[in-house]
């Protein structure tokens, strides 16, 4: 705790000088897992990528005390030592406690948890003023609401209380194939009811094919029965073999999967986005060639390649949650418009008490989030359009964006869905104007941005015809990420 506390004081003292130069900063984090195109500036930073450690496990209490720069796969495994996990575990290793809790993150166990930010029971903040103040449900709490979803917008997170729940061996996976959108909701509203179940997503492969999957903490095997693995470089993908399961002509199946592997099951191939890699570069998209390049296709670097080669901008990134009745039109739009799958399906429970909650009274607490990751239009004004109308359906139907992903608002229409009162009474109380809005945040800025600007980020010193030359693209990021060169820092 003592080098945490220096790690601290030191923070807080870069950032009141900022305060006191009357200079906006941003926050260096390492890494990111969001899609939006960001880069820094090395003068005008604060730097948390060296709060990365978890301070203490406590078994009595349930709850870890960490840094913010701690990743997903090293709490999880510091919690498994002590038969423990965190509540709701977003699903790629290196998403990390503090991004999870200030961009809305969830995963199959918010359900029942909510996003991962009602999962913290305490913050440590260091103010843009640089006073460090700590905030929880019943100290500072309009702090501590209005942190949670806010991007970093208030100050800058220094240390997480985290929320654990006792774990087992194994989690039991059960498969319900289902038709149809229809179906996928009244199998997911008999499951949230279950209080056997921890775990609960689904997926659509098509129109009339899916699968619901609930997961049940185990200690037991049953006879004759290994382990099913998804981390080794000759493991399938996970969504393949769901994919297996949702064929079995309405009979349900089971797997068991170790905790870890299941919380992880998606890191391999992010989902099932490699296969959008592989269609790009003509590869064969087969087990040999997948275990020959797994090393390219798990999140982290494929994030890093994908900021790089600037391809973000060609494929569709949104994650949206919907009330439960509202989840067939949008599915149906979908189908109509964009036409791909997999789509991915989570349940998820919405807190009313987050600054940013939106204004439409017809947003219900119990949603469902849709997972859609695919090729977009190549063409930019296209690209733009293609999720503007996303946006448009998302209103017309009470949905409800989650904010890391492409965001192509106006910042009109950004307020007139968000509670722009609450939240800058917030920023004003706190003396947090100084560090960008979370529109500045999290807006693509379809207004500002040309095709011209898009492509300084990943053309750099290379030739300008580059750009239109395939595969030199995706071939730039591949590289770039094998260097291990930082893909958010400028070179000032």
């Amino acid at each position: 705790m003592e080098a945490h506390q220096a790690r601290t004081k030191q923070l807080a003292q870069q950032i009141k000088v900022f305060h006191e130069q009357k200079q906006p900063f941003r926050v260096y984090h390492g890494s990111t897992n969001s899609t939006r195109r960001t880069t820094y500036d090395r003068k005008q930073i604060v730097d948390t990528s060296g709060f990365n450690h978890v301070i203490s496990v406590n078994s009595e209490k349930l709850q870890a005390v960490v840094e913010p720069n701690v990743s997903m796969g090293k709490l999880v495994d510091a919690c498994l030592l002590h038969g423990l996990v965190p509540a709701v575990v977003p699903e790629f290793p290196a998403i990390t406690i503090g991004g999870a809790f200030a961009g809305t993150a969830g995963e199959s166990s918010s359900f029942r948890y909510g996003f991962v930010d009602k999962t913290v029971a305490e913050i440590e903040i260091v103010l843009s003023t640089g006073e460090t103040m700590k905030a929880s449900p019943h100290l500072n709490a309009d702090l501590y609401n209005g942190a949670a979803g806010s991007f970093g917008t208030l100050g800058v997170l220094s240390m997480c209380i985290v929320t654990l729940v006792p774990a087992q061996q194994y989690i039991e996976v059960t498969y319900y194939p289902i038709t149809d959108s229809r179906s996928a909701v009244k199998k997911t509203e008999e499951l949230v009811e279950d209080e056997s179940v921890s775990y609960l997503d689904g997926i659509l492969f098509s129109n009339t094919s899916g699968v619901i999957m609930s997961g049940r903490f185990t200690d037991k095997l049953p006879p004759d029965t290994k382990p099913r693995t998804y981390s080794k470089a000759s493991d399938p993908y996970f969504y393949s073999e769901a994919k297996k399961h949702s064929r079995k002509s309405g009979n349900i199946s089971y797997d068991y999967i170790p905790t870890r592997e299941y919380l992880f099951r998606y890191d391999r191939g992010a989902f099932w986005t490699a296969k959008w890699a592989f269609e790009y570069f003509k590869a064969p998209y087969n087990r040999v060639f997948r275990r020959i390049l797994d090393g390219l296709l798990h999140t982290e670097t494929m994030y890093h390649a994908l900021h790089k080669s600037g391809l973000a901008d060609q494929y569709i990134v949104q994650d949206i949650g919907f009330p439960y009745e509202e989840i067939p039109a949008f599915i149906d739009y979908l189908d109509r418009t964009l036409g791909f799958y997999p789509i991915w399906l989570c349940p998820l429970l919405l807190d009313s008490e987050v600054a940013l909650h939106p204004k439409d009274p017809a947003i219900k607490n119990r949603l469902m989030n849709v997972g859609l990751w695919g090729p977009g239009p190549t063409n930019w004004p296209q690209f733009v359009e293609a999720n503007r109308q996303i946006e448009k359906k998302t209103k017309e139907l009470h949905g409800i964006k989650c904010l890391y992903a492409h965001a192509y608002y106006t910042e009109d229409e950004f307020w007139e869905i968000y509670n722009k009162e609450d939240y800058t009474v917030l920023r004003e109380k706190y003396q947090a104007t100084s560090l960008p809005s979370v529109y500045q945040k999290v807006s693509a800025n379809p207004e500002k941005a040309t095709e011209a600007s898009r492509n300084q980020s990943y053309i750099g010193s290379t030739k300008a015809w580059a750009k239109e030359i395939w595969p030199m693209r995706g071939l730039y990021g591949m590289f770039a990420a094998l260097s291990g060169k930082s893909y958010l820092m400028s070179k000032k």
